[in-house]
């Protein structure tokens, strides 16, 4: 079934086709969604001449209480692979949802969703922000509780020709923000349980899953809970790359979308629980095999040789199964006396928080 679907007003289907690939792979995906899933246009953000549509897709149990996993991407416009990521898996459930009996029981007992081009004038333009300059990113109404370590890179209000800006002081939130907003309130706010992975990449070597908090040093609600999960991880994936960790120990920010919507949740006393991760690709693995990217804007944050890009693909599609499985059978693992009882609270501040048992 599908919903809303707007399709956009484009010069011509060939221009879009060049500058933003992804977009139309998106809707050739809806297109193919009728009777497996519902796709929604969450916002549709005219720019440079054009309208852009956001679309999420909806798969499996009708039950808003299910629990729910949705894999995110594109909020930053220069970032392509976390949308590529994305599409990937999306295009393999769309497959599979056709005659795989496995996947289909799986998803009569949970949700899986995607959003995976946030910020599609953004990419467009092959900005980092969307088309008013603003770092989606940055752009919640919230305040980190210390100055940010990097100052610039921690959200400013200096000037939209400048990265990493949060947006004037009082402004409403821009457009993709708030239509991240409403897919995540609609969608997980209702869930028993929930993971969410946004997808990004950036400068280091190694992959990392950062989880809450950006603006603040203080330890995560779910930390034991998070705790939990990384030595299912572990277990699970032996041979796997992430390094699993906070936020804030690499740095503070203001305005982080995560925080945010945690945080909203959690004023809600609601009897749930969600778990937001960032997955943060090391691009200097990419940058390192072919030094050249680094005359690119693009080449900086993806990898640029076709084989790459399918490697990276590939290796990314075993952490997407794990999370849709760790979301079905989260009482399994995170039974809240069985992680007391392993004392997983503690174990979690030594590791990530230098706290002593």
């Amino acid at each position: 079934m599908m919903s809303n679907l707007k399709l956009p007003t484009v010069s011509t289907r060939l221009e879009l086709r060049r500058r933003l690939p992804e977009l139309v792979e998106i809707e050739e995906l809806a297109a193919q969604c009728a009777g497996l899933g519902v796709v929604t246009t969450e916002a549709v953000v005219a720019a440079h001449g054009q309208d852009f549509p956001v679309y999420s897709f909806a798969f499996g149990s009708q039950d808003r209480a299910a629990p729910a996993v949705a894999f995110i991407g594109g909020v930053h416009g220069l970032e392509r692979v976390g949308t590529n990521v994305a599409i990937s898996y999306l295009k393999m459930v769309i497959e599979l949802l056709a005659w795989d009996k496995g996947l289909q029981h799986l998803l009569g007992r949970c949700r899986l969703l995607f959003l995976p081009l946030v910020n599609p004038a953004g990419m467009y333009a092959k900005t980092r922000a969307n088309a008013r300059g603003v770092d989606l990113m940055r752009n919640a109404p919230i305040e980190a509780e210390s100055a940010p370590n990097l100052p610039l890179l921690g959200g400013h209000r200096r000037s939209p020709l400048l990265p990493w800006y949060r947006g004037e002081a009082g402004a409403p939130m821009e457009q993709e923000a708030k239509a991240l907003e409403q897919f995540v309130r609609r969608e997980l706010f209702s869930s028993v349980f929930s993971i969410a992975l946004d997808m990004h990449s950036g400068f280091g070597l190694v992959d990392r899953l950062w989880f809450p908090f950006a603006y603040s040093r203080r330890p995560f609600d779910h930390l034991a809970m998070m705790y939990a999960l990384k030595v299912r991880l572990d277990r699970g994936l032996p041979n796997h790359f992430y390094q699993v960790e906070p936020q804030s120990l690499k740095y503070i920010t203001h305005g982080d979308l995560w925080d945010y919507l945690f945080l909203a949740l959690r004023a809600e006393r609601r009897p749930v629980a969600m778990l937001p991760l960032t997955l943060e690709m090391g691009s200097w693995l990419w940058i390192k095999k072919n030094p050249r990217q680094m005359f690119s804007a693009l080449g900086i944050f993806n990898p640029v040789l076709p084989h790459r890009l399918q490697r990276t693909l590939r290796r990314h599609h075993a952490l997407l199964d794990f999370l849709l499985r760790a979301a079905v059978s989260h009482d399994n693992w995170g039974d809240p006396s069985a992680m007391a009882a392993a004392d997983y609270g503690n174990k979690a501040l030594a590791l990530w928080y230098n706290e002593a048992i």
